[in-house]
């Protein structure tokens, strides 16, 4: 997945998804990536996308990146 500036979304990115509400990648089924708290075992079925945890606790998933997807820092996954 991209973000519309044509950078690609990484595991560990903070991100805004909307004013109020930002999060960080926790995994990415597209490219194989997953840490052990977000292991490949339970996100596998969703087949595509990637997975935000947001700062309230809530998750997200989309298959591709929302309009409104502002990457905020590149931070290493295992921080994630």
């Amino acid at each position: 997945m991209l973000y519309h500036d044509g950078v690609s979304v990484k595991v560990g990115d903070k991100i805004r998804l909307w004013n109020g509400c930002q999060g960080i990648v926790v995994c990415s089924i597209d490219t194989n990536e997953f840490t052990p708290t977000y292991p490949k075992a339970d996100w596998y079925y969703l087949e595509s996308g990637i997975i935000i945890k947001a700062d309230n606790g809530s998750f997200f998933h989309y298959v591709e990146a929302d309009e409104d997807f502002e990457r905020i820092e590149r931070v290493d996954a295992k921080a994630a």
